[in-house]
């Protein structure tokens, strides 16, 4: 595909829109803080957030680092046991009849009050802030990829046991293809969750992290370094959230959504 096909295509005008609308609120911003007079402590205009980003790279990179690893561990951590378990979940009546409601229990403890139970736990360093970024991210991902391997059509899977003896020919051609729409809904959701939890721990008790950097920014007064974190912390979402939808159109682009976009970008290369 062109370029200019890609621009037509319905990702490229998404991603035309996406940027569109940011500088417009850019633009909005800029000139609301100017033209209201607002002072810098309390609505600092864009370029002087992006000024303030610019002139310390050095103080944020090490802290951007230590969130980029709580997030990535955690969340990698909840793929690991997430996906393993809902397939034990959708294959035994057992487990879904005694550790599925258990799970939902739990999700329904708010993770932000365990927080410093954690750190009274596990100290003040890296486990807590895992520990945390896990839980937060755990019940959407195990919630939709239960729902995934479940919502297999009995008939199909009555016509796959009839031509083959191997469940395990089954799982791999059958179940999984079917759950991966929701899989892969589920890590969205997940993702954004992570990110959340990282930050929610080093409010809790941390030395480093954007989330320790952003509380002594309020603690200073810095509202320009304050804004400049919340930019990049927004930043980290689009990028992490626009991965898992890369590797969504990579690993399952026959799914109607996938097929749906290419066709539109097909369409507009003619």
């Amino acid at each position: 595909m062109t370029p200019l096909g890609w621009l037509r295509s319905p990702g490229g005008q998404r991603t035309l829109f996406f940027l569109g609308t940011g500088v417009l609120v850019f633009v909005v911003w800029e000139v609301g803080a100017r033209v209201t007079g607002a002072p810098r402590y309390i609505l600092p205009t864009p370029s002087l957030v992006l000024g303030k980003l610019l002139a310390s790279p050095r103080l944020i990179l090490p802290h951007l680092w230590t969130t980029l690893m709580e997030i990535g561990v955690g969340y990698l951590l909840t793929v690991a046991i997430s996906i393993p378990l809902a397939v034990s979940i959708a294959y035994s009546r057992f487990l879904d009849n005694t550790l599925y409601p258990i799970i939902v229990f739990l999700q329904l403890i708010p993770k932000i009050a365990l927080a410093p139970l954690f750190i009274v736990w596990f100290g003040f360093g890296f486990m807590p802030k895992i520990v945390l970024v896990f839980l937060l991210s755990f019940f959407p991902l195990i919630v939709d990829a239960t729902a995934g391997f479940k919502s297999i059509s009995p008939l199909l899977l009555h016509l796959a046991n009839s031509m083959t003896g191997s469940q395990w020919q089954i799982f791999w051609r059958i179940r999984l293809p079917n759950a991966l729409p929701h899989i892969f809904s589920g890590l969205k959701v997940s993702i954004a969750f992570a990110t959340v939890g990282a930050i929610v721990a080093e409010f809790v008790g941390a030395d480093a992290g954007l989330g320790y950097l952003l509380l002594r920014a309020h603690g200073d007064l810095n509202t320009e370094l304050l804004f400049g974190i919340l930019l990049v912390l927004s930043l980290i979402g689009v990028i992490l959230f626009k991965t898992i939808e890369w590797l969504e159109r990579l690993v399952i682009p026959w799914h109607i959504s996938v097929r749906r976009e290419l066709a539109g970008g097909e369409r507009a290369t003619l």
